[in-house]
């Protein structure tokens, strides 16, 4: 009897980053969803952008798994999203088998153990330029480097001609590999990047004709059939919960400069019975007065910090909020609750100044990688020594940080990070993104 929580899929991954996996990915969510499948989109690892793609491309809100950064249970639990989809559709992240050295909650965190854990087979979208038979060898060794990982075939991406397809086919045909697409060189296929990657959903200058462009380049190039015939899948376990909210009322920046926040976290807030109170600091609106707790995720307030230092209203909302009642604020929040924010061009912007935190962009530090970390001081939803797993991203510079450290910070395999958060009275803040607290 077929699980109705647990819907075929598979996997999109490649090689390496940059191969044209999320453009393919955006084409066969939007192309599938044509079809009239009701399909669930996921993405494997800690992103914080792609979730919003997949949802604009089909519909439904994307999730991401994490066998670092995840229990078995909220695995399950979130997989368990799917339930009513007709098909699953994941992207990986980086290349197939990047993870990192020591195993998390339940493994490394490679797209590979993802597809592994969901039965899904895997469609390898691989850059053939400057190659032909050649890239079989490649395929080759993607396929069989684990053996236990379903694989589905290959998307050959950026063919440059007919006899190139030909040549390339030969040799995927010689290894034994399934080609379900070919894709010609075209240059206007891209989607927006910036230093963190791709441009939000919501900036993009018209998202949804160009979802409609990959997904009509897509169907021309690529044998949809085959591909929703390779679907496999397999329920991941017994589902736990997802994470309960940290508040009642929360008061939850959402705009251009404050936008990350993991969808399994918002959805188990709102199932939990919590009302998510949305307002937009760039638009100078107050945080509700009768939130419990005040939210602020990250996103780019670099590329705001003038506007955001002039929301005079935003800002005295927020300190007035931060007397009585708890403030938090992730990365690019954590760095809007600090003192000043000097931007890329050496510009000081004085912020809420409610920690002392001060962050420069104008000599950029590159910041990446899961967190572990060991509370010192209680944070809204966890109180002193629980841990929790998250993830690390950005390029600023820590100028000052007088304040107590809010959590002792480990990368992966255990070694010291300097960023530990701050807390000061009600207010703390984080460089990491919360993923999930550790249980049992």
């Amino acid at each position: 009897m077929t699980d109705p929580r647990c819907p075929p899929g598979f996997l999109v991954s490649a090689p390496a980053s940059g191969t044209g996996k999320t453009t393919v990915m955006l084409g066969l969510l939007r192309a599938l969803s044509e079809d009239g499948l009701s399909v669930q989109p996921f993405k494997s690892g800690p992103d914080y952008i792609d979730p919003a793609f997949h949802r604009a491309a089909t519909g439904r809100a994307s999730f991401n798994l994490d066998t670092w950064a995840m229990g078995a249970d909220l695995f399950a639990a979130i997989a368990g999203e799917a339930e009513g989809a007709d098909i699953c559709v994941a992207e990986g992240s980086m290349g197939l088998y990047d993870g990192v050295a020591t195993r998390g909650r339940s493994g490394f965190g490679s797209s590979a153990e993802t597809a592994k854990v969901m039965g899904w087979p895997v469609v390898l979208v691989l850059d053939v330029g400057g190659q032909a038979q050649s890239a079989a060898a490649t395929a080759l060794g993607f396929a069989r480097y684990d053996a236990d990982l379903p694989f589905a075939g290959v998307i050959l991406n950026r063919v440059a001609s007919p006899r190139h397809e030909r040549l390339t086919r030969l040799g995927m045909e010689r290894a034994g590999l399934p080609v379900l697409g070919a894709l010609p060189r075209r240059g206007d296929l891209t989607l927006p990047e910036r230093h963190l990657g791709l441009v939000q959903a919501v900036e993009h200058p018209d998202l949804e004709t160009a979802i409609a462009g990959y997904a009509a380049f897509l169907r021309e190039h690529v044998d949809l059939s085959a591909i929703r015939t390779a679907a496999l899948g397999r329920r991941p376990g017994p589902a736990g919960t997802l994470p309960t909210p940290p508040a009642q009322r929360i008061a939850l920046a959402q705009d251009a400069a404050f936008s990350f926040t993991y969808p399994h976290l918002l959805e188990g807030w709102r199932r939990a019975g919590a009302e998510i109170l949305p307002f937009s600091p760039l638009a100078d609106e107050p945080p509700d007065p009768s939130a419990d707790l005040v939210w602020l995720p990250g996103g780019y307030p670099e590329l705001h910090a003038g506007k955001l230092a002039a929301a005079s209203r935003f800002l005295a909302a927020l300190r007035s909020h931060a007397e009585t009642k708890p403030v938090h604020g992730e990365c690019g929040g954590y760095m809007a609750l600090g003192r000043a924010l000097i931007d890329k061009d050496g510009l000081r912007h004085e912020m809420a100044g409610l920690l002392g935190l001060v962050t420069s962009y104008e000599k950029r530090k590159f910041h990446l990688g899961y967190r572990r970390a060991v509370l010192r001081e209680a944070m809204p939803g966890h109180p002193a020594g629980a841990a929790l797993r998250g993830h690390e991203f950005h390029y600023s510079t820590i100028l000052d940080e007088p304040d107590a450290p809010l959590a002792d910070v480990m990368d992966a395999d255990g070694n010291p990070v300097h960023e530990t958060g701050s807390r000061r009275g009600n207010v703390t803040g984080t460089f990491f993104h919360l993923i999930a607290g550790e249980t049992g």
